[in-house]
């Protein structure tokens, strides 16, 4: 099974909310996912929260980084890991 990193679009309309979560590559960007792993607000704080534990398991064991994600965590200096 391929994991990828990716964000999850969920909130109110005008008023998006990104999840960070892992899933298998072949499903929908709103599919079922395996975890959750942080948290993007972009209208509210403008900061990305990413669990650190979490991020490094799924890197370790071979998860890629969507295209978005990627951009978005090499253009974001405000990345909070707990």
């Amino acid at each position: 099974m391929a994991v990828t990193l990716r964000l999850m679009k969920f909130g109110k309309r005008g008023y998006p909310v990104y999840r960070i979560v892992a899933l298998d590559k072949r499903k929908k960007r709103d599919g079922a996912y395996i975890e959750k792993i942080g948290l993007y607000q972009p209208m509210s704080q403008n900061k990305i929260e990413i669990t650190k534990a979490r991020y490094d398991y799924w890197i370790q064991n071979g998860a890629q980084l969507s295209d978005g994600l990627r951009r978005l965590l090499k253009n974001k200096q405000s990345v909070l890991f707990q």
